[in-house]
């Protein structure tokens, strides 16, 4: 068996892992990969978002599977033109991948299936938006780049000059290009945020394991927004309880509204979600695996994940019992000094030999190349460090302890992931 998986971060690498554990021992390929990535699949430089380049690469190797991992080529339609060549996919089709696309889409879906999520106002013009968010003079307040901007097209306004300066670098300078040509201004939720990625194949949704991520560059949530800067699983703010009110709720209602506007969703669905004091709301969704939670969700996954592939692309879902193990998992991501802003890349990466990590630990390359024998940075977030243990605690002094082994100059990580989770334990 061949698969062919797209996309090239730390999320990639940890995909490539999960599948390279199957009994059916699949020879692996990937594009554009990475340094961490090309000791397990052959890597090909083509671009995630090259659709046309990236279907020519799979006539050249003929995969038995697609896995195409990343927003940009899925929100593209990578996955319908993969179909039309005749290879089979994991992934979401264009016209359902929209529900990450298009912030106003989502938005308007939860509006009218009832599907609980925030108020909001949808604004074209920065007039207008700037009026109105005069007249509501609450904050913070939510000001959304409609399309997708990296992960970072969210600003939360601390006041009115942040949020007029937020909403004229939307609309009116085009910060994140035609993204940002219509956004949403939506209520400011407040409560423990949780993450929870699923299978589903457009009828049938199976939860994966909750995880928290942890989205500011420094301690105590400070500073910018980045793509993640580490994540814990499973989060202990979701109860059982809470996940069977989330069920019924958000997850089948949702899947339920896409097959209804004839988008049926199948892949991997990800669900942004605030456990408000009213209940849990929707933040937002993600038509894919998320990065870095899937560095701490698919370790603890126990079935083949090829079977969950060929059960979601024949339909038949409910008939797989999916198995997780009991453990915990921590991911810390090193990342390149100055991210998510300025950074250098190019910087030797030591500490990756074969005897410098520890036992249940594994580092997830994610903007890394491989150079004569040595792994240098080549991106904002370079690693995931990850662990699992019998405990959040212990996986996450493993974690750490495998972060003191690595170093590459102006590295900087967060030194208080999962302390929420864990005080959340202790109450």
């Amino acid at each position: 068996m061949k698969i062919l998986v797209v996309g090239g971060g730390g999320r990639e690498h940890a995909i490539i892992m999960k599948l390279a554990e199957s009994d059916k021992h699949p020879e692996l390929f990937c594009a554009p990969g990475n340094g961490g990535i090309s000791r397990y699949a052959k890597c090909f430089d083509v671009k995630a978002t090259d659709i046309s380049g990236m279907v020519s690469l799979a006539k050249e190797l003929n995969p038995d599977w697609v896995f195409v991992a990343p927003d940009d080529p899925l929100v593209m339609g990578m996955v319908d033109e993969m179909q039309k060549a005749g290879f089979k996919t994991f992934g979401a089709k264009a016209n359902a991948a929209i529900i990450e696309g298009s912030k106003i889409f989502s938005k308007n879906l939860m509006k009218k299936y009832q599907i609980p999520t925030g108020d909001y106002e949808v604004f074209t013009d920065s007039a207008s938006a700037i009026a109105y968010i005069k007249e509501k003079n609450t904050y913070p307040t939510v000001i959304k780049a409609d399309g997708l901007a990296l992960g970072k097209g969210v600003i939360l306004a601390q006041n009115e000059e942040e949020a007029v300066e937020a909403v004229r670098s939307m609309i009116d300078d085009k910060k994140f290009g035609e993204s940002s040509a219509r956004i949403v201004i939506e209520e400011f939720l407040t409560g423990p945020e949780v993450s929870v990625l699923s299978f589903t194949d457009g009828k049938t949704v199976i939860p994966m394991i909750s995880s928290m991520d942890h989205k500011r560059a420094l301690d105590q949530d400070q500073g910018l927004n980045t793509g993640g800067m580490g994540t814990i699983a499973p989060n202990p703010y979701y109860t059982e309880e809470i996940a069977a009110e989330c069920m019924e709720k958000i997850f089948k209602p949702t899947i339920k509204a896409m097959q209804e506007e004839g988008r049926a969703f199948t892949g991997c669905l990800y669900f942004g979600l605030m456990l408000t004091p009213d209940g849990a709301k929707v933040i937002e969704y993600n038509c894919r695996f998320g990065d870095p939670e899937t560095q701490v969700v698919l370790p603890l996954l126990d079935t083949d994940l090829i079977d969950i592939m060929q059960a979601i692309y024949d339909g038949t879902l409910d008939k797989l019992p999916i198995q997780w193990k009991s453990e915990s998992a921590a991911c810390v991501i090193m990342a390149s000094g100055g991210y998510p802003v300025k950074y250098e890349s190019g910087k030797i990466i030591s500490g990756l030999d074969q005897n410098g990590q520890l036992k249940d630990v594994f580092v997830y390359h994610a903007g890394t190349k491989s150079e004569n024998e040595q792994f240098l940075t080549a991106g904002g977030r370079v690693l995931g460090v990850t662990a699992t243990a019998d405990t959040l605690q212990h996986a996450l002094a493993q974690a750490y302890a495998g972060v003191e082994k690595i170093s590459f100059e102006k590295a900087h990580y967060r030194h208080d992931i999962g302390t929420r989770a864990l005080q959340a334990k202790q109450e």
